[in-house]
């Protein structure tokens, strides 16, 4: 297992010379220059990953100051533990593939989910999962920028962002986010407008994710009392032990000593996503390791999590982790 450590000083002293910074950055992470390889929007710094930790390009775009944006295409050969101090920033992430764990606080880490970050609040440590590829398109926000951007569209009604932020944070329901940051991957036009396109892309997400916030505060959420919260936790536990069984909504209620209607409610108000969605989660991440570390076939792997069809189990595994379950194994064990 390698590791790749960023210190927080580094971006302050660099913070003069940020294209000689981005270029240390990247030779430090065993990235090295290139040319932009077709798939990739024009306009931006391509660095390729040495051969000997692992294959792929990242590519990368800043307009100084204001923002950059990020697209990894890589895989590292062996399981890498990243740990990074950054500087304050606001960033919005669409995961196509990815395998690993967040280690502070420790969550698996999803793809064909929204991902947001707060630089310079905590640091990001994360277990990296080898041969699985890292396929992402991101914006980071500096804090003039998103402040300046967001005062002007909606001057009143301007609050500051990071609970926007936060509020997206591992979300699969954000269409429009995921079209805009797919749009900047694929943009094919000429360099000389790119900088142009970049940065109507930049302040359009920011809109995007103001007005998404805005929504979901209009919604009425389910206000728990602190023993509801404590049965909701207990049940999630629950949940994590017997994920393999045939689970209802029934008898989660009367395991939590509520009405079905007000689990559903609370459940999703506590974990942020449905009852249904909480136990497929659980059930994928166990196959997860079960595909990584063991040498059970494809269906009884999705037995052991508890699901009898295997097809059924390869297309909810493929959604979430990016890769079918033996594609996954072959990467993984490779």
């Amino acid at each position: 297992m390698s590791d790749f450590n960023i210190n927080l000083s580094d971006w302050n002293k660099m913070n003069a010379k940020k294209k000689e910074y981005y270029r240390e950055l990247f030779e430090k992470a065993n990235f090295h220059p290139c040319a932009v390889p077709k798939g990739f929007p024009p306009a931006g710094e391509c660095f390729k990953f040495s051969p000997s930790y692992g294959t792929g390009y990242y590519w990368y775009y800043e307009m100084p100051g204001q923002y950059n944006i990020k697209i990894h295409d890589f895989s590292y050969k062996e399981d890498t533990v990243l740990s990074m101090d950054l500087p304050e920033c606001l960033s919005v992430t669409w995961y196509e593939s990815i395998s690993g764990e967040e280690l502070k606080p420790y969550k698996s880490l999803n793809c064909n989910v929204i991902k947001s970050f707060l630089g310079g609040y905590e640091p990001f440590h994360a277990l990296i999962h080898r041969n699985i590829p890292i396929r992402s398109i991101g914006i980071e926000y500096r804090p003039e920028f998103f402040h300046q951007v967001l005062k002007d569209t909606f001057g009143l009604a301007y609050k500051d962002p990071k609970t926007a932020f936060k509020s997206i944070d591992e979300t699969s329901d954000f269409p429009e986010m995921k079209k805009l940051l797919w749009e900047l991957w694929k943009y094919e036009g000429s360099a000389s407008s790119a900088a142009l396109y970049y940065d109507a892309k930049a302040r359009e997400a920011l809109s995007l994710i103001f007005e998404h916030h805005r929504k979901l505060n209009k919604t009425a959420k389910t206000v728990l009392s602190s023993a509801d919260a404590e049965l909701l936790q207990s049940l999630g536990l629950y949940i994590n032990d017997h994920y393999a069984d045939k689970i209802s909504i029934e008898s989660l209620a009367k395991i939590a000593c509520m009405g079905t209607t007000k689990l559903k409610s609370a459940f999703k108000t506590y974990y942020g996503m449905t009852v249904a969605d909480y136990i497929q989660k659980v059930r994928i991440d166990h196959a997860e390791h079960l595909l990584a570390y063991t040498d059970l076939p494809v269906s009884e792997v999705a037995k052991a999590v508890g699901y009898m069809s295997p097809g059924h189990f390869a297309d909810l595994f493929s959604t979430a982790k990016g890769l079918l379950p033996l594609s996954y194994r072959k990467a993984f064990q490779k």
